[in-house]
């Protein structure tokens, strides 16, 4: 196995097993909830919008395998600060990587998803908590 792929899967496992971001941060004011019938897979993602329409605060949970859980994880460190329109931006280059395996020249946490692209039934549990994440965005401010 190359370093690469170590330190890649290292990324997953160390998400998997120290989610960041697990709860409901209590400023959140938008939710919206994925789930994944033919693997069992569900996350709700929590968030908050501020005055400039960021992201700043995010939080979820839910149950599942190791690639929905550590590909959530990190998708609430990625788009913290982001707008709605940064946050699709980032979902969209998650998506090419774990769909084609092409992943970025420079390293990054997203690219550690790349090997996902070789089982297409995982796909589903890796994009699970980013496409519960731009619902919530389309989501109106709850009270």
């Amino acid at each position: 196995m190359s370093d690469l792929t170590d330190l890649y899967q290292s990324v997953i496992l160390d998400h998997n097993k120290r989610p960041r971001n697990r709860g409901k941060p209590p400023t959140a004011n938008r939710v919206a909830t994925g789930d994944n019938p033919s693997c069992g897979d569900n996350c709700t993602v929590f968030l908050h919008l501020d005055a400039a329409h960021r992201i700043d605060a995010i939080g979820f949970e839910g149950s599942g395998c190791a690639i929905s859980q550590a590909a959530t994880s990190l998708m609430t460190t990625q788009v913290k600060g982001k707008t709605a329109a940064e946050a699709e931006a980032l979902f969209n280059e998650f998506k090419e990587i774990v769909t084609t395996g092409n992943a970025p020249e420079e390293i990054s946490d997203l690219a550690a998803f790349a090997g996902v692209h070789a089982f297409p039934a995982r796909i589903k549990c890796a994009t699970l908590g980013w496409h519960a994440t731009l619902e919530a965005l389309k989501q109106p401010p709850s009270a």
